[in-house]
């Protein structure tokens, strides 16, 4: 089944409404790498509750990346998508408000843009998802998840062309990066990130990833993604996520459990940097593109 524009420009993915807490943010820091050292006054806020008597835990605003997601709806056949054929192609995050340590929110996504790249070539689906807290109705964040449907190519015709792309994320500079950090991965990080509530068992199952045509469980990109989130927090808002305005990546390559990921870290004036992260031991750029604004101190 082929992808029908005007149907899946239109599908309904249901609302959700999701509580998280204290332990469901430790949990996602953990999953970062967040307190790998015990002694790392930097992180111990996140993942310890007491850790600051006089202000409320601090929470990794990229927690919103998996609380509220609206899972798997693309493996509907109605789509005309196949979905075993989908890649994670961007992510893409702007932060209204700070998280506080426990809260209900409400989370809206449509599909916003079906790009046909043409017969052979694939397709990209993005949805666009509204985050608010779901008592007083404030804005949280707007996640834009782009889809990369690599069988679904071909599906336009000359009256419905389909939709624009996003415009495109800005090139790394061309110049050495400003600020380096490496962040070591457990060779078991898939397995705990899983408890964020991603448990597509390529991550687990060395079974399922070779199907898949990996040699073992890969990292979540949505991981990778975080855990570059945490270096921007760390190198360039003061260990303040509420300094973190957006964040937008490109996934480039698979992560292996174990890697040291190095983040690599450009500061472009004003509010605006650069980034991208690495897989160090094997020498493969793992996100691209990436760009983020902080906020002033």
């Amino acid at each position: 089944m082929a992808i029908d524009y005007d149907r899946l420009r239109r599908w309904a993915i249901p609302d959700q409404r999701n509580r998280y807490g204290q332990d469901d943010c430790i949990r996602y820091a953990l999953s970062l790498g967040m307190g790998a050292d015990p002694l790392d006054a930097l992180d111990l806020p996140f993942v310890y509750e007491g850790a600051r008597a006089d202000a409320p835990m601090p929470v990794m605003p990229t927690l919103l990346s998996v609380v509220g997601a609206p899972g798997a709806w693309a493996t509907d056949p109605g789509t005309g998508i196949d979905w075993m054929q989908i890649l994670h192609g961007e992510h893409r995050m702007r932060f209204h408000a700070p998280l506080p340590p426990a809260a209900e929110v409400l989370s809206r996504t449509q599909v916003c843009r079906v790009v046909d790249k043409g017969a052979g070539r694939g397709a990209l689906v993005v949805t666009e998802r509204q985050v608010s807290d779901a008592a007083s109705g404030r804005p949280l964040a707007t996640v834009e998840h782009v889809s990369f449907c690599r069988a679904d190519g071909g599906f336009a015709t000359p009256g419905q062309p389909g939709d624009a792309a996003l415009p495109a994320l800005p090139a790394l500079p061309q110049r050495p990066a400003d600020l380096s950090w490496d962040m070591p991965t457990l060779a078991s990080a898939a397995l705990l990130y899983r408890l964020n509530g991603d448990r597509n068992p390529i991550h687990a199952s060395p079974e399922a990833a070779r199907s898949a045509g990996f040699e073992r469980p890969i990292l979540h990109g949505l991981c990778t993604f975080g855990m570059a989130a945490r270096a921007l927090v760390r190198l360039a808002c003061g260990n303040d996520p509420a300094r973190l305005a957006s964040i937008a990546a490109r996934f480039s390559a698979p992560v292996v459990p174990g890697d040291t990921l190095t983040a690599q870290l450009w500061h472009e004036g004003g509010d605006a940097w650069r980034f991208a992260v690495w897989a160090r031991e094997r020498q493969c750029m793992v996100l691209s593109h990436g760009t983020a604004e902080v906020l002033p101190a």
